[in-house]
């Protein structure tokens, strides 16, 4: 059963013309580089320093494996951009609430 998701997942790159080790490199890859980027937004509104550049580096860590399928893929049917859509969408409603709560934390309060 394992042999044969692996090879489903394999073929899906084929299909795709994107290599689904690279695409999965760069989606685990970013996830230390997003969580940092979040932190660093959170440290500088606290501060009431502008958050612009760690809010863009977020954003990018956060899609930069869809980036890599935008432009490497060929063939990506409607749906799948349907579905990144929503999810990148829940995703980032999600992370600003998130960060928006730990803004909003008293720096004492963090991990309790």
């Amino acid at each position: 059963m394992i042999e044969a998701a692996q090879d489903w997942f394999l073929s899906l790159g084929e299909d795709y013309g994107v290599n689904p080790w690279i695409f999965g490199a760069i989606y685990v890859g970013a996830i230390p580089f997003f969580l940092a980027s979040v932190g660093w937004i959170v440290k500088r509104a606290r501060a009431g320093r502008s958050t612009v550049l760690p809010t863009m580096l977020a954003g990018f860590f956060f899609v930069s494996a869809y980036l890599y399928l935008a432009i490497a893929g060929r063939n990506i049917p409607v749906w799948v951009w349907i579905f990144l859509a929503v999810l990148i969408v829940w995703g980032a409603v999600s992370q600003v609430r998130q960060t928006r709560r730990k803004i909003a934390e008293q720096p004492g309060d963090i991990g309790a």
